[in-house]
């Protein structure tokens, strides 16, 4: 792994790499996903909070494994994006150029900001979902034998 500056710490491509490492890491290592079915979130305080904040029905690991699984797929493949409403919002709008371009500025980075942070959190909450897994199935954290 190549060593990064302070500011390349901080990028998004280096966040996003660090999510994608995290959950690789996680669907590596959960080699019998239905084992986290039924397996509440409620001992891991930072997964039960996100998840129900997200999904008021189902609180369990294996839900949890499946967004995470989901998030990267769509960061590696790209999210659908129906141009028609893009469209559609962009008609009823008459924004002269300049303003447009400040305003996309401001968006970009309030958007870049807002993601950032966000995949920081599933980073440290894949992680936590790979520690519990081990725990639930007798495996040390550490990896085989500890």
């Amino acid at each position: 792994m190549p060593l990064c500056t302070p500011t390349q710490k901080n990028s998004l491509f280096n966040a996003m790499n660090r999510f994608i490492g995290a959950v690789n890491n996680m669907d590596q290592t959960v080699m019998v996903p239905s084992l986290l079915r039924d397996v509440p979130l409620d001992e891991d305080r930072e997964m039960s909070a996100a998840l129900k904040t997200d999904m008021d029905d189902e609180g369990d690991m294996y839900s949890y494994y499946q967004l995470l699984k989901s998030i990267r797929r769509d960061i590696e493949w790209g999210v659908r994006r129906a141009a028609e409403e893009e469209e559609r919002r962009m008609e009823g709008m008459e924004i002269t150029r300049d303003e447009e371009e400040e305003d996309l500025q401001k968006q970009f980075q309030f958007h870049l900001t807002g993601l950032h942070g966000i995949l920081s959190k599933l980073t440290v909450q894949a992680n936590s979902l790979t520690d519990r897994y081990q725990q639930e199935v007798g495996v040390g954290v550490g990896g085989w034998g500890h």
